[in-house]
């Protein structure tokens, strides 16, 4: 199968395949065919008894920058907002429950729903120098799933969704956002060889020990917690603040949009 907006690799050796999310230009941003090819991709990975693991990373400087902000018309009202974010949610949620482990190289920026999709995946290496945040609440904005609280601390969490601050990937192993950084020319060699290692357990142990955990988290609240984040994100998304700010994204240049939503905050 050919695809737009990713590369797909298979291993030589072992029983694993890379996924390369591929729009350098636009820091492979998340625009509908890379949202439905990654969908499509995960999908027929776990259908191949020939896959057993799968490696997620991004072409160029960016793992992914989050959702394409030039890609729609993003000034909804709430049922708009709140069957926009439901679809993003299902696309998330197939990649948290998908049953073979997928690994996360995180070699540049991983931001906003970017972030969502690092967390998803079952692990993730970082770069040292990769940075993560969610930047959106800057522009009166939020994740489309609630993942952060699930794998960090609390405090961590607060700092990062009500700041926006950017974080380096040895402050996001620090805190466990990701479970290690490295150099950057080390990244993909460290990937694959985590990669080889689920490639060569036992299938079924991996994918019932995921069963497992995952019903853990749903026991706890996860789909609660996610569909809660749903209702306001779509809510603060059609308040007049939101509809401000998704009114300056469609007026303006994203370069000078993005100047203008971080102007408040240099120097801080």
């Amino acid at each position: 199968m050919s695809y737009k907006t990713i590369l797909f690799e298979r291993d030589a050796t072992d029983r694993f395949a890379t996924v390369t999310m591929n729009r350098p230009e636009k820091l492979n941003s998340l625009n509908g065919d890379l949202i439905e090819e990654l969908d499509q991709v995960v999908a027929m990975a776990a259908k191949d008894p020939a896959i057993n693991a799968l490696i997620l990373t991004g072409a160029g400087r960016a793992f992914t920058a989050g959702y394409d902000l030039n890609s729609d018309d993003f000034e909804l009202d709430t049922e708009g907002w709140r069957d926009n974010i439901a679809a993003n949610c299902a696309k998330l949620m197939a990649i948290w429950k998908a049953p073979i482990p997928i690994v996360a190289a995180v070699n540049g920026y991983a931001l906003a729903g970017g972030l969502e999709l690092m967390m998803c995946c079952d692990l993730a290496i970082a770069a040292e120098d990769a940075l993560f945040g969610e930047p959106e609440v800057r522009h009166a904005s939020a994740p489309p799933s609630l993942m952060m609280p699930w794998l960090v601390p609390m405090r961590h969490t607060r700092w990062l969704m009500y700041t926006g601050d950017l974080i380096d990937g040895r402050e996001a192993a620090r805190i466990h956002l990701v479970n290690k950084a490295v150099p950057r020319e080390r990244l993909m060699d460290e990937a694959r060889a985590v990669a080889r290692k689920l490639a060569r357990m036992p299938l079924p142990a991996i994918k019932f020990a995921k069963a497992a955990l995952n019903h853990q988290q749903m026991a706890a609240g996860l789909d609660s917690s996610w569909q809660y984040n749903l209702e306001t994100t779509a809510t603060l998304h059609a308040t007049e603040e939101g509809r401000r700010w998704m009114r300056l994204l469609k007026e303006m240049p994203l370069r000078e949009f993005l100047r203008l939503r971080e102007a408040p905050f240099e120097g801080l």
